[in-house]
Parts: C-alpha cells; sequence; structure tokens
C-alpha cells in the first residue's frame, strides 16, 4: 500500500475471484483496491493500479462523460448504477463495461465502492438495435420513395392539363416571333413613304398639301418608333436581350443636348436638365437616348402638363444615374408593382395611337444590357421619380 493512502477494509478470496470487477476509490478517484477480476480483464497488475485514477482507465469520450455526468451525480445521490463506459486494457484494446457505484463513509474519510461489469454482450445487442434501426430507416426510405412515386403517376394523370398549359406558352412564343417578322417586314414599306414623303416635300406645295406632308411625315416618325419597340422587345424575350455597345461618354453633355432636342417636340412644356458630380462614364449613347426619351416621353404623358419635368445626371464613385422626375398623380402601389412588365400603362389616360405598353419594359432592358437597373418611387408630395443606376465602367475580363 503506497504511504499517506488509507487502509480500506481486508478482503478474502471470494473478493479477489468475484464474478464482476471490485475497486474502491477514495473521493477523488485514487484506487485504493482492487481484485483480481479487474486487473485480468484490463492486463495490468494490482500494483500497476494502485494509486492511480479510475478515470485515467478511460477513453477520452468516457472520461469526459465521468467528469460531467458521474461524479457529479454520485456526489448529489451517493449511488449510481448502470453507466455504461469504455475502459483501455493494456494492449490497447477497448472494452464497454458497465459501472455501478455508492459512496460510504468509513471514519472520517469517503470510499466509493465501485463495481464493474464486461458488457460485450449487451454491447453487441445495442449493435444489433443500431442496425435494426438503420433497418427501419432504409424501409422508411422505400416508403418514401413509393410516395413519390404515387405522386408521379398522379402527376401524369394530371398531364392533360400541362400540355394545354404548354400549347398556350406555345402559342404565345409564336405570338412573340410573329411579332418581331411582321415588325421587321413592315420597315420597308415605311421607308418607301417616308422617302416618297421627303420627295413631294421639295415640290411646290399649297397649304393643305403641306399640312397633309406634316401628318404623313408624323405618322410614318410614330409607326417607326413601334416598329422599334416591337423588334426591341422581340430581342429581349427571344434574343437573350438587348445588346449594347458601351463607349466612353461624356455624361453630362449628352444629358444636356439630348435634353434640349427632346425639349422642341413638347412645345409649351418644361423640360430641364441637371447634373451633379463629375468623371469619366461609359455606355452605349444611342440605347442610353432611348431609354431617356421613353421615360421623358412617360413623364410629359402622366406627368402635370403644369409643372416642368426634371432630367437629371449624378455621377458617384462607381456608378453613374439617370433620374426623370415628374409631377403629378401617385402612381398606385399595385401599378407600380407591374410597371416595367410588357403590354403595361399608367391608368387613367388614354394610349390610342400612341403605345403599346412596352416603353419602360424596354428602359428596364436597357438598364440591364448594361448592368445596372431601374427603379420607381411615387408619392403625392414628390411627385414620380424614374431613376436608372449604371456602372460607370465595367471590367472586361482578361485574356489567358
Amino acid at each position: 500500500m503506497p504511504h499517506g493512502l488509507p487502509s480500506p477494509p481486508s478482503t478474502d478470496l471470494a473478493y479477489e475471484q468475484a464474478a464482476c470487477g471490485l475497486l474502491t476509490t477514495d473521493s477523488h478517484g485514487r484506487i485504493l483496491k482492487l481484485n483480481e477480476t479487474f486487473c485480468g480483464w484490463l492486463g495490468y497488475s494490482t500494483a500497476e493500479l494502485l494509486a492511480s485514477r479510475l478515470p485515467s482507465l478511460l477513453t477520452m469520450g468516457s472520461r469526459i462523460f465521468h467528469q460531467t455526468h458521474w461524479a457529479p451525480l454520485l456526489e448529489i445521490q451517493g449511488s449510481i448504477a448502470e453507466v455504461k463506459f469504455e475502459m483501455r486494457c493494456k494492449d490497447g484494446r477497448t472494452i464497454p463495461v458497465m459501472l455501478n457505484a455508492i459512496r460510504r463513509v468509513h471514519g472520517s474519510e469517503r470510499f466509493d465502492e465501485v463495481a464493474v461489469f464486461v458488457a460485450e454482450d449487451r454491447h453487441k445487442y445495442e449493435q444489433e438495435l443500431l442496425r435494426a434501426r438503420s433497418a427501419a430507416e432504409e424501409l422508411l426510405k422505400k416508403s418514401t420513395a413509393a410516395q413519390e412515386a404515387l405522386a408521379q403517376a398522379q402527376a401524369r394523370l394530371d398531364g392533360e392539363s400541362s400540355r394545354q398549359r404548354a400549347a398556350a406558352e406555345d402559342r404565345a412564343l409564336f405570338a412573340e416571333q410573329m411579332m418581331g417578322i411582321v415588325s421587321h417586314d413592315l420597315r420597308n414599306p415605311l421607308s418607301v413613304v417616308s422617302l416618297s414623303g421627303h420627295v413631294i416635300g421639295r415640290g411646290a406645295l399649297d397649304v393643305m398639301q403641306s399640312d397633309a406632308l406634316g401628318r404623313i411625315g408624323k405618322a410614318t416618325a410614330r409607326a417607326n418608333r413601334l416598329i422599334s419597340d416591337l423588334l426591341d422587345f422581340t430581342q429581349a424575350r427571344l434574343g437573350g436581350g438587348i445588346s449594347v455597345k458601351r463607349k466612353p461618354l461624356a455624361l453630362h453633355a449628352f444629358v444636356r443636348d439630348l435634353v434640349l432636342e427632346l425639349g422642341a417636340a413638347y412645345p409649351g412644356r418644361t423640360l430641364t436638365p441637371g447634373a451633379e458630380g463629375d468623371g469619366d462614364c461609359e455606355g452605349d449613347a444611342d440605347r442610353l437616348s432611348q431609354l431617356l426619351s421613353n421615360l421623358i416621353g412617360n413623364a410629359m404623358t402622366y406627368g402635370n402638363p403644369q409643372s416642368e419635368v426634371r432630367v437629371t445626371s449624378r455621377i458617384q464613385p462607381q456608378v453613374f444615374e439617370l433620374c426623370v422626375h415628374n409631377d403629378g398623380d401617385r402612381i398606385p402601389d399595385n401599378v407600380l408593382a407591374t410597371l416595367f412588365e410588357p403590354m403595361v400603362r399608367g391608368p387613367g389616360v388614354k394610349t390610342i395611337g400612341r403605345s403599346i405598353g412596352l416603353g419602360l419594359y424596354i428602359v428596364q432592358e436597357i438598364a440591364r444590357a448594361h448592368e445596372g437597373h431601374v427603379s420607381a418611387t411615387s408619392t403625392e408630395a414628390d411627385g414620380t421619380m424614374f431613376t436608372v443606376t449604371l456602372p460607370r465602367q465595367v471590367e472586361t475580363p482578361a485574356r489567358i
């Protein structure tokens, strides 16, 4: 017995050769006494295990469990039963064991009497339970697969409605394709009409003939705008988006010149440019002219005719913005949510002969082609603002 350790009660042969491992520890887990059965299971001699701590014989996971559960419960309850651990043998093997313990007071010392049972059969039983659980989970998967197959069969029964929906989508696609074809083919006769009008205009005309020729020119220009919108719509829907060619752009001068040019088309209305910030920008000038023309036309049509329409170009560190503001009635939220969808017009305005509801959709597609976006806000107090936000430059991937 090592020096300084208390002497437990003596044991006999029945203790040494008991059918279970028996050991006595102090309240700190130091082994004070143990039988031959326990030593034989682990492959140690009695001298090798005396004064060692019981947790040192456990695997790491069991040691943590001993510290967080076994020791506190024994301290509170004074006894604990049938707790499973894994112990390390001297040759490196591990064996599953069940531990029972009771805390006793002997004189002024507290001792823990521990009975150890090898639990290999129980461990095998638990493994069988795990295998049975795995088999049950596999059966559940098969049951789920059968339910999915049943759902697919039901879906096939509903296939007729799906085919009808697909047919409707095909008809819509055909209509869009026809729209592009017809729009393209209409350009040739309109070009003839426009050219003929220019030729006639070179001759001497009376007032009535001049007015009629002016109406022909305006009608031809309006038809050309409608055809351009239809072709852009077809390209956006069927051609993978509107194409743009970015080039360096003097943004503020570009917007100012365009506003002055468009102002002549709206006599009696006030169209005011504004500029904020400075720096280099890139964009497709033709497409951005189309974008601003659509937004300004929209503002002139739906805004208060007595108020100005303000067009602001704003350059920020990473992006530039094109903002078109007008006063007028607030756009309802339900309309604002669908404003950039094709074939959508603002409420309460007659549009016969002017628009087919593609202008804002094309604005959105031009913004997307520039890797930007467009947004709209509308309140009674502040009016309606369309804001197009585009990157100032788009980096071209390096060639390898």
